[in-house]
């Protein structure tokens, strides 16, 4: 019987808002009723970025699982688990260290990109530079033969199966050369017009109350040529239609779309459905989230039963990995 691992893992850096739900949460629920999933806070991946505050690590850890279980995710189908907490990712990490060529790491195509989206921060470091094999421990770890990653991610799995390869050669057959499971990940932007990211502060939080969410998508960019009501605009270049299009009946975002083209409808008319439609979509989220958080005991066992269930089978993949290596 073919092994159907899926390994996938966030880091607790901040709240979660639509492009996590969107990007990351559903898929993830999706996949949980076809393979064994392994789902963990990759707490040590925040402190590449957050070493200097890591009091946001501990602040956003309980919440990010109480935003998962209300996301959909079945503690009963995937194993939920906190990355800090199963010390052999840290011996794994270091022994592919140790077989990992620099400029591997070093030709990572989004490294500089990353360095550049936390321009603000100094993350000049050898941990930084070093975080995908890490990444690689985690995934390898639980020999995870699906990994869901937008497009944008493929060149990191990559490396993991670069390393996996390379240990395989050294040593001996142990560990399965991940897949992508790519995702289609829809086009969801922050309020003024970027990626949404916490980095940005310009995200939309499924914590948000009614008023703050209506606020927001009230601030949203749209048509910026459209300067007045009577201006004929084009949603292909408007923030707010790209929201319409997730959240929105089609035969609704049709109509949107030819009311604005011939300014039938203004931008303030075209939130306000918007605003409607976020609501309706949050709330059986929002109502999960509620219980959640007034049961911290119930997510804490969770989170206990996930972390002792994802060691056992760390704990007999590196009884394999010290035998091979010979130490």
């Amino acid at each position: 019987m073919e092994n159907r691992q899926v390994v996938s893992g966030m880091r607790p850096t901040g709240k979660t808002h639509l492009g996590h739900i969107h990007g990351i949460l559903e898929n993830w629920r999706d996949l949980q009723d076809e393979y064994d999933c392994f789902y963990f806070a990759a707490d040590w991946h925040a402190l590449t970025s957050e070493y200097k505050q890591t009091s946001i690590i501990k602040e956003s850890l309980t919440e990010m699982f109480v935003d998962w279980l209300s996301a959909g995710l079945d503690h009963q189908k995937s194993t939920l688990f906190v990355q800090s907490w199963i010390k052999e990712h840290a011996e794994l990490h270091l022994l592919f260290s140790m077989i990992t060529p620099l400029g591997w790491l070093e030709r990572n195509p989004t490294y500089k990109e990353q360095q550049e989206e936390l321009g603000d921060k100094e993350v000049g470091t050898y941990g930084f530079l070093g975080y995908p094999v890490l990444q690689a421990a985690d995934i390898l770890m639980y020999k995870g033969n699906y990994v869901p990653v937008g497009r944008d991610q493929v060149p990191h799995l990559e490396i993991t199966r670069e390393i996996a390869r390379r240990f395989n050669y050294l040593y001996r057959e142990i560990f399965p050369l991940p897949e992508a499971l790519l995702a289609e990940v829809p086009n969801l932007v922050g309020i003024d017009g970027r990626k949404m990211s916490n980095s940005y502060d310009n995200a939309i939080y499924i914590s948000d109350s009614e008023e703050i969410l209506a606020a927001k998508i009230g601030q949203m960019i749209t048509d910026p040529q459209r300067a007045y009501r009577k201006d004929p605009g084009d949603p292909d270049v408007c923030s707010v239609f790209s929201f319409h299009r997730i959240y929105t009946e089609p035969d609704v975002v049709r109509e949107i779309d030819k009311e604005c083209r011939r300014a039938g409808i203004g931008c303030s008319d075209c939130k306000k459905i918007l605003i409607k439609r976020v609501k309706e979509y949050l709330a059986p989220i929002q109502e999960k989230r509620n219980y959640y958080l007034t049961h911290l005991g119930e997510v804490e066992e969770i989170i206990r039963e996930g972390t002792k269930k994802a060691r056992g089978v760390a704990q007999n993949t590196m009884v394999e990995v010290r035998e091979v290596i010979g130490i």
